[in-house]
């Protein structure tokens, strides 16, 4: 069975698929360019990591499974635009709250015979999940569906997804201002859409900044390490070495540096 996902993809698609040198299947690269008359399997990663625009399956062809990756799905990162119907749902509570450590994920799957057949895979990988770890992400996700139900919602210290949108919105808008102090870099623009959730009308605000070096700068992450700025460069993403990926969930202390570094480069 092919894998694929459309270029930019999460890094660790191709690793996670070939890493148990399987029979049963095989990365066959960016689903842009996959034309093959065979089965295949269709990562869609929405809002995509890296570059944070919302994705549809792109794959033409009647032999795929579709499976939705929707770790970033939550409205401090995006307008929450329909409800998540998809045959194959993956969350994780790492990226919603930020508690990766707790390594806990969920799947929503409407055929029950998958669902099955993917908490035996849970089952014989890890020999389950620790109850410690569920019963934190519980805990937390309670919290926060608490917080949404509040009289008082729209207060940033009741609410966690209001609080989140700001802090998002605070720092998108301050590296785009560090941005365009240079020519040297550009950032993705992304279209205002309306909330359902929360109603608000705005753009993207990813969790990562996919940055791209202009010019004739073709190694963006070796310019920005000589520069003491960490990325991951484009080429792990299957993408062109000009771009990296950016953090936008740092320490406030390294973010900081990060708008001030920026705009500061020379080449």
């Amino acid at each position: 069975m092919n894998v694929v996902s459309a270029a930019p993809f999460y890094s660790s698609y191709p690793l996670m698929t070939d890493y148990l040198k399987s029979g049963l299947h095989k990365w066959a690269g960016d689903a842009y360019k996959f034309n093959k008359e065979e089965p295949y399997i269709e990562l869609v990663t929405s809002p995509n990591n890296p570059d944070g625009f919302t994705r549809q399956d792109v794959v033409k062809g009647d032999k795929g499974i579709l499976i939705h990756d929707l770790a970033y799905y939550w409205p401090q990162y995006t307008p929450i635009l329909s409800p998540a119907d998809y045959d194959v749902m993956l969350f994780t509570v790492s990226k919603s709250t930020g508690h990766a450590g707790s390594r806990i994920g969920w799947a929503v799957v409407k055929d029950r015979e998958i669902a099955k057949k993917m908490t035996t895979f849970i089952e014989i990988n890890t020999i389950g999940v620790s109850k410690e770890s569920q019963i934190r992400a519980a805990k937390i996700l309670q919290a926060v569906s608490d917080g949404c139900s509040h009289p008082n919602r729209k207060e940033a210290e009741t609410n966690f997804f209001d609080y989140s949108y700001k802090l998002m919105a605070g720092r998108w808008k301050r590296i785009r201002e560090a941005v365009n102090k240079t020519a040297l870099f550009s950032l993705p623009s992304f279209p205002q859409e309306t909330c359902s959730f929360s109603g608000r009308t705005f753009g993207q605000l990813p969790a990562f900044a996919w940055l791209k070096c202009e010019g004739e700068i073709d190694d963006c992450e070796s310019f920005l390490r000589r520069h003491k700025v960490i990325t991951r460069s484009g080429k792990h993403f299957g993408a062109s070495m000009k771009y990296v990926r950016v953090s936008m969930l740092s320490r406030e202390s390294e973010f900081k540096l990060l708008t001030e570094r920026l705009p500061a480069i020379k080449t």
